[in-house]
C-alpha cells in the first residue's frame, strides 16, 4: 500500500494506492492504532475517485521527524574527517546508545519537486539520503519514505554542539514522495541513492544499501520512544551512508535526487 498527500482546490488531500481518502481523513489518526488493522481500515475508506494535483510532502503539520547520527561506517569517517573534535563520532558509533536529534516539525518539511535550502552563513553543504521510517504510537514501524537531510558540514565540524544550526533551519528537511506501507522485513536490503545535477550534468553519485547499517531499525526506534510518547506516530530518518567528497559543496540551482528502493525524491536547492 502507497500513501500520498496531494494539494487540491479544497485543500490537502490523502490518497491510497492513487485512489483519494475521504478529505478528513488524518495520517495521525491511521497511526493511533495497531499496524494490524490499517490494511482493513484504509481499504474500507477508499473512495475511488483518482488522485490528482501536486504533491505534498507524506506528513501533517504537527507531526515530529527525528534523525539518527552515525549509522554507516562511511558517516563516522566522514563526520571525523570534517570534525576538530572527530573522536566523538567514533565513540558514538560503537557506543550502546544511538545519536538522535529533532530534525523538523511537520509544517517545516519540504515536499517533493519543492526547493531545500544551504545556509549562507555555511560554505560547506551536503545532503543526505536516508530511508525515513514511519513509526505509529505503540512504537511499530509501519513504513517508509525517503528523506535528505541536507546539512552544513562546515558549521558542524567546527563544533559538534553547533549541530542544531547545522542540520536544523527552513529548507533542511525533505520527505517524499510518498509513504510505502510495510513492516520493517522488507527493509532489511533496499538500496539508496544520491544524484545531484548542475546544470543538466551529474556531478555527483553514491549507492549504499540499508545492510550496510550499524543499527537495526528496531533498535533507533527503541531508543527515541524510550523516554518520548509520539501519540500521533512520528517519522524516523535513519542515517546516511553516502558522503560527498571533501571539495563538494550544494549551489543554488543544483538538482538533488534521493532514490529510496523505488521511491525517488527529487528537490531544487534554492
Amino acid at each position: 500500500m502507497y500513501l500520498t498527500r496531494h494539494q487540491t482546490a479544497a485543500g490537502s488531500q490523502w490518497a491510497l494506492d492513487g485512489k483519494f481518502l475521504p478529505p478528513a481523513f488524518e495520517l495521525g489518526l491511521l497511526l493511533e492504532l495497531p499496524r494490524a488493522v490499517h490494511a482493513d481500515v484504509l481499504h474500507s475508506l477508499a473512495t475511488g475517485a483518482p488522485a490528482q494535483g501536486q504533491l505534498l510532502a507524506p506528513v501533517e503539520l504537527m507531526h515530529e521527524v527525528w534523525a539518527s547520527g552515525v549509522t554507516y561506517l562511511r558517516s563516522r569517517d566522514a563526520r571525523r574527517a570534517e570534525s576538530e573534535t572527530g573522536d566523538v563520532y567514533a565513540r558514538v558509533y560503537i557506543a550502546e546508545r544511538p545519536e538522535l536529534f529533532m530534525k523538523s516539525i511537520g509544517w517545516r518539511v519540504v515536499g517533493p519537486n519543492a526547493f531545500i535550502r544551504v545556509r549562507p552563513d555555511s560554505a560547506w553543504n551536503v545532503p543526505e539520503p536516508e530511508l525515513t521510517l514511519l513509526v505509529n504510537r505503540h512504537q511499530e514501524i509501519v513504513g517508509y519514505c525517503a528523506g535528505n537531510d541536507v546539512s552544513s558540514r562546515s558549521i558542524e565540524g567546527t563544533n559538534p554542539l553547533y549541530l542544531p544550526q547545522a542540520k536544523v533551519y527552513a529548507g533542511a528537511c525533505a520527505l517524499g514522495p510518498g509513504i510505502q506501507l510495510t513492516g520493517p522485513d522488507a527493509m532489511r536490503a533496499i538500496t539508496i541513492k544520491l544524484q545531484v545535477l548542475r546544470e543538466d550534468e551529474r556531478v555527483f553519485y553514491g549507492e549504499t544499501d540499508t545492510t550496510q547499517m550499524k543499527r537495526t531499525f528496531e533498535e533507533l526506534v527503541a531508543y527515541l520512544c524510550r523516554e518520548l510518547a509520539f501519540p500521533r506516530g512520528v517519522f524516523l530518518m535513519t542515517g546516511t551512508g553516502i558522503v560527498p567528497p571533501d571539495d563538494f559543496t550544494l549551489r543554488g540551482g543544483d538538482v538533488v535526487r534521493v532514490q529510496v528502493g523505488e521511491l525517488t525524491l527529487e528537490n531544487r536547492v534554492a
